[in-house]
């Protein structure tokens, strides 16, 4: 029997299917992965694999020969945390499979690529405890999903979507944008979630949620070394029951320059704790900014209607598509419609430019949004029945692909004894 690590033995293994749209595949951790391929294909697909954003911190290398190549590069060298295996034919690869038995490190993984679509050759690798199969061909995400999958176990907890929100231009209502999102995430999703306002030096966030922590975000983006669970936890602001808040500090006693990979672990830590962040990202263009949205799970972009925004919201789309092939492209919504006596660029040539529908469009609605700016209130806090309040809960919904959750009905007699209890 070979020894491979596999968490479910007694479960058949399954192809690899790529992902709904919706579907969240969480990042694979730092590990080693080693693929053997037989096609020209299944390389380029592998290779494709490798660049993805949830792989960013696995190291992949990629050998053609398949099994036979497999058996020879380990017979004097350790095995790696993966091993992907292509081969074409079904009695190849168990036999392979037995024999890299006798040079594989116990823990190492195998995921086999092969193009038998068969139960029978199933239950043969699970019992030689492959941990899992695709029919090839195989596409960039496919690989992708496999290889995160090792590392998700189902009863695990599951890994923090992040979402990042920023501005086509400054002051077009972004982190408003952001923060009742968050809101609507918290509450009418009832999913736990944190603001991580990342504008250290002018972010708002704290005076949106009415908060002024002592403690905030630049405590831990200033010491690395001391970033873990309980050291993120003392930092946070609970805003609600289901949301909490790292607040910007918001002065200017000193500079906030930030090397590319100064949030990193302040992002896997608040993914290991929380289902879902909400970054709040200041509208520059900088080595971190670009790093957070690259590497978030989702992106909402805020945009004015005028040819600045609709610039620089096509920039921007372009640049995160092409840098995030296997993920949807951000979504994108509109602020601040219909400002009197402004021209302004239409919801449909907006759209025909970008070449897809805004998430919404929000109406200029200054004495609503500044009397809630100047209460330290959300939208939903001083106009629940107001049809922005359910654009934020449209947004949150896209974002999080989640429906409203569902509320307990009170029962006829609840009016009457709410009155009862008030005597």
């Amino acid at each position: 029997m070979i020894s491979y690590s596999r968490e479910n033995q007694d479960e058949p293994a399954t192809m690899a299917v790529a992902p709904a749209p919706e579907e969240h595949i969480a990042p694979a951790p730092r590990v080693s992965v080693q693929a053997f391929c037989e096609s020209v294909e299944t390389a380029a697909a592998v290779q494709a694999a490798g660049e993805d954003r949830r792989l960013a911190k696995a190291h992949l290398k990629i050998q053609m020969g398949g099994v036979v190549a497999a058996i020879e590069a380990y017979r004097s060298a350790p095995t790696p945390n993966v091993i992907i295996l292509e081969t074409d034919a079904r009695s190849d690869v168990l036999a392979g499979l037995d024999q890299l038995a006798t040079v594989c490190d116990p823990g190492t993984r195998v995921i086999v690529i092969g193009k038998v679509n068969d139960v029978t050759l199933y239950r043969e690798l699970v019992r030689r405890g492959v941990s899992d199969y695709a029919i090839a061909p195989v596409r960039p995400i496919d690989v992708v999903q496999s290889i995160c999958n090792l590392f998700s176990a189902p009863e695990a907890k599951a890994v923090g979507r992040i979402i990042a929100v920023v501005g086509a231009k400054g002051g077009v209502g972004a982190s408003t944008i952001a923060h009742n999102v968050a809101w609507a995430i918290a509450r009418d999703l009832a999913l736990d979630s944190v603001v991580a306002d990342l504008d250290l030096a002018f972010g708002t966030a704290g005076l949106d949620y009415n908060q002024d922590p002592p403690q905030g975000i630049a405590e831990a983006v200033f010491s690395p070394e001391r970033v873990d669970t309980a050291f993120v936890d003392r930092l946070l602001s609970k805003c609600t029951d289901h949301l909490s808040l790292l607040a910007a500090p918001a002065t200017l006693d000193r500079v906030y320059d930030f090397g590319v990979d100064a949030f990193d672990a302040i992002f896997d830590t608040l993914r290991s704790t929380m289902p879902c962040i909400v970054l709040d990202v200041p509208h520059q263009w900088t080595g971190w900014t670009k790093r957070a949205l690259t590497n978030a799970d989702d992106i909402l972009i805020v945009a004015t209607p005028d040819l600045a925004n609709l610039r620089n919201t096509k920039n921007l789309i372009d640049l995160l598509k092409a840098a995030r092939p296997n993920d949807r492209p951000p979504l994108y919504c509109l602020n601040q419609v219909g400002v009197p006596k402004r021209p302004e660029i239409s919801t449909s040539e907006f759209a025909k430019a970008i070449e897809s529908q805004p998430v919404v469009s929000i109406p200029f609605d200054p004495p609503m949004f500044g009397a809630a700016a100047n209460n330290g209130q959300m939208i939903a806090e001083i106009a629940a029945n107001h049809k922005t309040t359910d654009m934020f809960l449209q947004i949150a919904q896209r974002l999080t692909g989640r429906g409203e959750a569902k509320k307990a009905k009170g029962s006829f007699l609840a009016p009457l004894l709410e009155k009862l209890l008030a005597k």
